[in-house]
């Protein structure tokens, strides 16, 4: 067998104990054929194979991230960025939206994410009014950094329906002023609702899943677990756009959409259609809802109350005997389930929903998620271990909100994110960007785990650090193994899919306080380099 592509003289990372670190890797079509010493790989290559001389930089599996929004990423990259540096105050903030409405025809959406009221000058939402003097002929909406809070204009309210008389929805909230008038501020399930309202038309859902499907390429990520959208749309759209091979990014799709997921869990059941329909480019996963809200919002349930705020314990979307209901038939007809869990009164909800569904209806193998997994105390830990269920964990959230995590849990920093106390379990643990909310570089995210370092220096929990090797594990393999794909993908052994992402240095001696400064220099899916710098 000849080889179309090979790669030599590299430090090859295979995330296989048998094979540790190799030299060199050959391809043919859309999969490995050898690995280990150039010699090993010469015979494969021919005049007709490309040869890559790695010059002893890095080649790892492709990574694979285990919690991410492809399209509200990519959509996101139409709208006003606040996480521009030029954006330090409400004042930069509302000339950059005038700026929006100036070229958005009367009527139509004006969209801003990225918001974090902790880093703005004034650390305060602007108010609907403030909006309002940016135009009140377009509905406009500001989504917080974290994506479970918006701020929006008086159009926007109007077209919600929501006024003073207006009452809270279950799960979520409206800010009012004194005088019990919306200031604009929708929270958790209110948020969600307008933010449907809001959606885009499908030639923009489009153009946003290319525009995000190419910075997941760019930066060595092969496949992406998607953890949801809002609406229906969400998912045709993407499944049709990868079977057509618009998008060349492998989909692990949750089945979830961000407002009133229990309605479409329960369509997708009424259809039959059960985890792991599909193909190696597009399949469905677990069936997910919401426990609880936002970590920096914040809004996650938390057993003891917040440091911030002692008499506070967060939001639960769903009563225990609800989730029992929604995510326990899910499981007895076969569906691996899993929940946006992040505080440790989510996470002790979703194992009793597990621990009561499998009870039920024994299952081996069914490798049951919590996605997030904020703050996983040890006892937490021990029943996760006992029931064989897959975290997947957010490391990035430590460089990003570290020090706003302090602020609000406290001591519970050394919990949060865990993944030392997992992995020192034998709990498979993988890992994700949740971006938008952190930044679509797994690098970063690889940085975290191994320094659990802030933005700012700060060190977040330092007890849970890992090793590089056990980072990089958990966002190669062990995301393959959430996905009941370990034997497909994941490491570099022969025989497995071709999806490789090649770094500009040897990333097993970089500091650890440089490996965020590392880049991907080439991405290969299938067998095909889909990204070269």
């Amino acid at each position: 067998m000849s080889a179309t592509t090979a790669f030599v003289n590299g430090s090859v990372v295979t995330v296989s104990g048998s094979l540790g670190i190799a030299e060199a890797v050959a391809v043919s079509g859309n999969r490995i054929v050898a690995v280990g010493r150039n010699e090993d790989v010469r015979p494969f290559i021919n005049s007709k194979t490309e040869v890559i001389d790695l010059k002893g930089k890095t080649l790892l599996p492709g990574f694979i991230d285990a919690h991410a929004h492809l399209t509200l990423y990519g959509i996101n990259l139409m709208a006003v960025n606040c996480k521009d540096d030029r954006i330090k105050s409400i004042g930069n903030l509302l000339d950059a939206l005038k700026e929006k409405a100036r070229e958005t025809p009367a009527g139509q959406w004006i969209r801003a994410w990225g918001f974090d009221n902790t880093r703005i000058e004034e650390r305060r939402y602007p108010s609907r009014w403030e909006l309002d003097a940016v135009s009140t002929e377009h509905p406009i909406i500001v989504t917080r950094v974290c994506g479970h809070i918006s701020v929006v204009n008086s159009k926007a309210l109007e077209l919600g329906g929501i006024t003073k008389e207006t009452s809270d929805p279950e799960g979520g909230r409206i800010e009012r002023d004194a005088q019990g008038e919306p200031t604009g501020v929708l929270v958790e399930s209110a948020h969600m609702r307008m933010v449907e309202l809001a959606k885009y038309e499908e030639a923009e859902l489009r153009k946003g899943i290319r525009l995000g499907a190419e910075e997941f390429l760019k930066n060595g990520v092969t496949t992406i677990h998607d953890a949801g959208g809002y609406g229906s749309d969400n998912m045709r759209v993407l499944q049709q756009m990868i079977w057509n091979s618009e998008v060349k990014l492998r989909v692990y799709a949750l089945i979830c959409t961000l407002n009133t997921p229990e309605t479409y869990l329960q369509q997708m059941m009424d259809a039959g259609i059960l985890t792991g329909c599909g193909d190696e480019w597009f399949k469905l996963g677990p069936a997910k809802v919401f426990i609880d809200g936002s970590s920096t919002g914040p809004n996650i349930a938390t057993r003891k109350g917040y440091t911030s705020n002692p008499a506070y314990h967060g939001i639960t979307y769903y009563s225990q005997e609800e989730l029992n209901r929604l995510l326990g038939t899910a499981h007895e007809k076969g569906y691996q389930i899993t929940a946006h869990a992040q505080g440790d009164r989510a996470i002790e909800m979703l194992l009793n929903c597990i621990e009561s569904a499998l009870a039920r209806s024994p299952r081996d193998n069914h490798r049951h998620r919590i996605e997030h997994c904020g703050i996983a105390m040890p006892d937490l830990v021990e029943r996760m271990k006992r029931l064989n269920v897959v975290p997947v964990i957010n490391p990035p959230f430590i460089y990003e909100f570290g020090d706003i995590y302090l602020e609000h849990y406290g001591e519970r920093v050394n919990h949060m994110y865990a993944a030392r106390d997992l992995t020192a379990m034998g709990i498979v643990t993988a890992a994700g960007s949740d971006c938008p909310v952190a930044d679509v570089n797994p690098l970063i995210g690889i940085f975290a785990a191994v320094t659990r370092q802030s933005r700012s220096g700060n060190e977040i929990g330092k007890v849970q650090s890992v090793d590089i090797m056990t980072a990089i594990k958990m966002y190669t393999w062990n995301g393959a193994y959430a996905a009941f794909e370990e034997n497909r993908k994941g490491s570099i052994e022969p025989g497995k899919l071709a999806d490789l992402v090649v770094l500009d240095q040897d990333i097993l001696r970089v500091p650890p306080e440089d490996i965020k400064d590392v880049k991907v220099t080439l991405t290969m899916v299938n067998g095909e380099v889909v990204f070269a710098s």
